[in-house]
């Protein structure tokens, strides 16, 4: 007994003291971080959800991703402009805080909602494309409240840090700085790994204005300067939200189902909506005409087929008959098949009716093949579960670089190159990669729309660029078709064949019993007078200066046959490959492919996507000159009038601009050329913009800490030389991080490159605001300045590099432009910092 009560003494004055450390250390810890922290992780929770909700009412374009961001960025800076004048006028912080927060909670969910009645304001056909100017009056219509409530609350949380602290400096837009892109970076990692598989988009919407909603009620309960000053009313406005939001949510499956059979009204009112499903890829429907079943990814159609209870195959199962067999007669004895796409819609049944031994099929999505199982006919699903079919999961690129047996035969059945993600099937890295797994006389087939004669500019500029792309990598390359064109590639002399009597030689001789498809169709599909017209196209056109813009020349009324066009091809003048070669880092053939259904199903507009092919990329030059004969002009008038350096001004704000422009394109171009080497990038989206914001938030953390003196031009100036240094490393290393195989390096390798990015623009948004700060003398001001110039530039980044640069001039003229701006902003800084 006596010597257990020392012990027990020891013990509660142990405990005591490890309390009240605890105590002193949650007194340490600033009563507004959370609100801060849940700021961040709201923002790009938000943006995720209206990313992909956007994406879906756009096809699924990738145009559309820069014009989301630059409209995302734009309302952002408006919102920290709008919050500068009004928390010096109103000098009520907390309260325009928990009012925004409230409007935060109703404006994420409804702003989900118009997002899927959109396509009723438009005056457009079901199917059709919304043309460039629709899209961005969309982008920047829906995104507005909800966007500059998010762009005020980072000023007033920055003037309740500074308030906090008893501070007169730009600290606490610092920590805000900080804290937010920590919230970003927890934001992007819930989303990827929590949300998008167990929330729809209304419950994920909800949740993130709950947990606002929280970080209001802690604000109020701590004390927290201007606490006080709220009304009983005011002080139970969050609280009350916060039940009708819990109140809420079990209805919101509810909500979801009726958005979504909205939308589908609008998307294409002949169809019924039978189904959607949540998947890691994007939204999947299942649409239903008479018995005909439609399959649409983010409002992208992916295949049709005929219902299991149809007896006469519909349009589109003849069209996958017509291409498995035209397909399997290019191979004298195909025997190991690589299928990628396609097999849902009745092309993997008809590939089987050929004596082979084994078919890989390559489907990305498994969601997509369980939702399409009670729908397909009986005959796709008893070849689904053949023992001489293996059904892969996971993206076709990704099989291709990694994989290690060969094949006789490479079939890819994807959907036209409507976005960048399926052009990486239609590129001159593709075909390569394809090539490597071929037997020594091995065939790639694969196949595009198209028309009689390859009318219009735009299909006969895509068409030509694959004709053209394919014929770098495979010595012998064969166009067939009028409303489809096949393209049949081999390096095998005489393997593959557009004569018809050869074709059905080949057919007959396995001995096939099939009665949806008569042999004769070979000569159908192969008629010789129009496969020499078709030919003549495709070899001829793309070979002039003026190709791209003005589409072939007149087809001669009797062209050669095809042996002697062959033969003549070499005698051509050389192809433009700037405009006719599709390869990862220069999606062309996305492009022309946007041209096409913008000419297909928008007739009137006035703003055409060809007008860009007139970009050159001299033009940067005249427009980088005007800011350094601004600076040089105002430093000469600051010299003769003695005033406060407009000159100096000019270069802190053109800075900021310029490193939100860089940092946006280099994104931009990370993003894309993960895409292209990886997969479908949607699915870790959030993680990869997690990795920039942890990044931005260590590196905007180093200034704080250990940059003492942040006012130095210098410094300034050398920070923009390494991000010019940084983006020309970018534009030098993607092409050879292509060429890895293992997708974790990969990863790895780009995780490494964004986080780069990411930290650098942390480390000059403090040095560029303390600059500022040291000439205008007021902290909100500067505050939301800085801020806002930042998104600025990032908006204009994010435009030029998604929609003009990278469709254009390539994903490496990105990484240029980032450099450029970057150089130029250092630059600046030097002439402007001279005594």
């Amino acid at each position: 007994m006596t010597f257990a009560m020392p012990v027990k003494n020891s013990l509660r004055k142990g405990l005591a003291a490890l309390m009240e450390g605890r105590k002193g250390m949650l007194q340490r810890i600033p009563p507004h971080l959370p609100a801060v922290i849940m700021l961040g992780t709201v923002s790009q929770i938000g943006q995720v959800i209206f990313l992909r909700e956007l994406l879906m009412v756009f096809h699924g374009n990738e145009l559309s991703i820069g014009l989301i961001l630059a409209a995302w960025l734009v309302w952002i800076g408006l919102g920290s402009g709008l919050g500068a004048a009004l928390v010096n006028r109103v000098n009520r912080p907390l309260l325009l805080f928990l009012l925004s927060t409230a409007g935060l909670v109703l404006t994420l969910p409804a702003s989900i909602f118009f997002m899927r009645g959109l396509r009723s304001l438009f005056d457009v056909v079901p199917g059709a494309y919304l043309s460039l100017p629709d899209m961005i009056l969309s982008c920047f219509l829906l995104l507005a409240p909800a966007c500059l409530l998010l762009g005020l609350q980072f000023v007033l949380l920055s003037r309740l840090w500074r308030e906090n602290s008893q501070a007169q400096d730009t600290s606490g837009a610092d920590k805000t700085y900080i804290s937010e892109a920590a919230g970003n970076m927890l934001g992007g990692i819930l989303f990827t790994l929590l949300m998008v598989h167990y929330l729809n988009s209304f419950q994920s919407a909800l949740l993130a204005g709950i947990s606002m909603l929280i970080a209001v009620l802690l604000l109020i309960r701590k004390s927290t300067p201007g606490s006080e000053k709220l009304s009983p009313a005011l002080r139970l406005l969050p609280a009350g939200l916060l039940v009708l939001a819990a109140l809420a949510f079990p209805f919101l499956d509810y909500v979801d189902e009726h958005a979504y059979k909205m939308q589908w009204k609008h998307f294409a009112p002949q169809h019924q909506l039978l189904e959607t499903h949540q998947s890691i890829h994007g939204t999947i429907s299942v649409a239903q005409r008479q018995d005909q079943y439609s399959f649409f990814q983010s409002g992208h159609l992916i295949f049709s087929t005929a219902g299991p209870m149809s007896k006469i195959p519909g349009l589109e199962e003849q069209e996958a008959v017509d291409f498995a067999h035209l397909a399997m007669v290019q191979h004298n004895n195909p025997q190991q098949i690589l299928l990628i796409g396609g097999g849902l819609r009745g092309t993997l049944g008809e590939i089987l009716k050929h004596p082979v031994e084994q078919v890989d099929y390559i489907e990305l999505d498994p969601v997509l093949t369980e939702a399409a199982r009670p729908y397909v006919s009986r005959e796709t699903r008893q070849a689904l579960s053949d023992p001489r079919v293996r059904l892969i999961h996971t993206d076709g690129r990704l099989f291709v670089k990694t994989a290690r047996k060969t094949y006789d035969l490479i079939i890819v059945d994807h959907p036209d190159p409507l976005t960048a993600e399926l052009n990486r099937y239609y590129t001159e890295n593709f075909f390569r990669e394809a090539q490597s797994l071929l037997h020594q006389d091995g065939v790639l087939v694969t196949g595009t729309t198209s028309s009689p004669d390859l009318r219009g500019t735009a299909l006969a500029n895509r068409n030509t660029t694959i004709y053209h792309t394919l014929g770098l990598v495979f010595d012998q390359v064969l166009p067939a078709g009028e409303r489809f064109m096949f393209y049949f590639a081999s390096d095998a002399p005489g393997q593959v064949t557009v004569k018809a009597s050869t074709l059905l030689e080949r057919y007959l001789d396995r001995n096939i019993d099939l009665q949806g498809f008569s042999p004769q169709r070979f000569h159908t599909l192969l008629e010789q007078s129009q496969l020499q017209r078709v030919n003549w196209v495709v070899r001829h056109h793309g070979r002039s200066p003026e190709a791209h813009l003005h589409g072939p020349g007149a087809v001669p009324p009797f062209p050669s046959d095809i042996a002697k066009q062959e033969a003549a091809e070499s005698q051509l003048p050389p192809v433009q490959e700037r405009y006719f070669i599709n390869t990862d880092f220069k999606p062309i053939g996305y492009f022309y492919t946007l041209m096409f259904w913008e000419d297909l199903t928008r007739e009137e507009h006035p703003f055409s996507l060809q007008q860009l092919l007139l970009i050159q990329p001299w033009w940067v030059l005249p427009l980088a000159s005007l800011p350094l004969l601004a600076v040089l002009g105002l430093r000469r008038f600051a010299a003769t009038v003695n005033s406060n350096r407009p000159d100096l001004h000019f270069a802190v704000l053109f800075t900021v601009f310029t490193t939100g422009l860089s940092t946006m394109a280099l994104q931009v171009a990370l993003l894309f050329s993960f895409q292209s080497i990886y997969g479908f990038v949607y699915e870790i989206v959030g993680l990869i913009t997690a990795m920039f914001m942890c990044g931005l938030a260590l590196g905007a953390f180093l200034t704080h800490r250990y940059i003492k003196e942040k006012t130095r031009i210098r410094t300034l100036a050398k920070v923009q030389l390494i991000m010019a240094l940084l983006a020309i490393f970018i534009a030098l290393g993607l092409p050879q991080a292509a060429a890895v195989q293992s997708p974790v390096v990969v990863f790895i390798l780009f995780s490494t490159l964004t986080f780069v990015a990411g930290l650098l623009n942390g480390i000059d948004f403090p040095l560029a605001a303390a600059c500022y700060m040291d000439l205008k003398k007021q902290a909100e001001t500067t505050a939301g300045t800085v801020y806002g110039m930042e998104l600025f530039g990032a908006c204009l980044g994010a435009v030029l590099a998604s929609a003009f640069v990278a469709p254009v001039l390539g994903i490496i003229a990105c990484c240029l432009l980032a450099a450029l701006a970057s150089g130029l902003a250092s630059v600046i800084l030097l002439i402007s910092g001279k005594p």
